[in-house]
């Protein structure tokens, strides 16, 4: 089972080059960048996970430019996103930015993608909160209309569209990885089987039960069963629960990191060792 990692890079942490160094050397699978664009003080919408919301929150490096000086600096590293929050980008922008990156990266790139928990931050870029993910579905579809080998129009029932055009480079393949985060539930499952390669459960808990059903959607949609991806993200790792997700059939899963300076994060990679294969 691979090993990545995940982190909050910010203007007080460890920098992106210092970190993908070490990473490629020690034999790290990944990096994967979670991203918010701003964090308005207003704080109407509570932390998911209780109480205070962190300060790296409101700090977050920018993720494709923080993952673009990592693949300058690496040739093995695998670069994600975890996760882009789609509804809230222009798509031909974005699929700009992760043709590029997958382009000079050597098709290294995952791209990661998800609705969100913040109202506010969503509000400020135009996004209706109660549509936000038929919203993120068809700016994928747009972007994928972007990367395909032929000009190709695509015109959605959200409004987004973009006339038959030409737009490269292309990301390898047609398209990068594409893993959609969120809660376990029929409809973030429906669209995973629709759209995506697989499912990035955050902390990994309750794959148990959550696996027969989305291989059953997935199985439904028509897709093949060996092909559905799960990797298992921001978990603080323990022997028992690595070893339980390689049971279930994750081939990867991404351990988090600290929002620390240097010292503090190359202290927990050199814990984290323990788990490379």
């Amino acid at each position: 089972m691979r090993i990545s990692t995940t982190i909050f890079l910010t203007d007080e942490t460890i920098d992106p080059v210092r970190l993908a160094r070490e990473l490629e050397q020690r034999g790290f699978a990944g990096l994967y960048l979670p991203e918010h664009t701003h964090i308005p003080v207003s704080r109407e919408t509570p932390y998911p996970a209780g109480g205070e919301l962190p300060r790296e929150y409101g700090r977050t490096l920018d993720p494709f430019v923080a993952l673009g000086q990592a693949a300058a600096v690496t040739e093995r590293l695998g670069l994600g996103t975890g996760i882009t929050l789609i509804a809230q980008h222009d798509p031909i922008v974005l699929a700009k930015q992760v043709a590029t990156l997958d382009h000079l990266s050597g098709s290294r790139f995952t791209l990661g993608i998800g609705f969100g928990w913040n109202r506010e931050e969503a509000a400020d870029h135009g996004v209706d909160w109660s549509t936000r993910r038929e919203l993120g579905r068809d700016r994928l579809d747009l972007m994928r209309a972007l990367w395909a080998p032929e000009a190709t129009a695509y015109a959605g029932e959200s409004g987004a569209s973009v006339r038959a055009s030409e737009a490269w480079p292309k990301p390898a393949g047609g398209s990068p990885r594409v893993l959609l985060g969120g809660a376990a539930g029929p409809k973030l499952f429906g669209q995973i089987a629709a759209q995506a390669d697989g499912w990035m459960p955050i902390g990994g808990r309750g794959l148990t039960e959550s696996l027969p059903v989305l291989r059953e959607a997935w199985e439904k949609a028509g897709r093949a069963p060996d092909g559905l991806v799960v990797v298992p993200y921001a978990v603080l790792p323990s022997p028992g629960k690595l070893a339980h997700y390689e049971e279930l059939g994750c081939e990867e899963v991404v351990l988090q990191l600290p929002p620390g300076g240097e010292a503090e994060v190359l202290g927990v990679l050199d814990a984290y060792a323990r788990y490379l294969p």
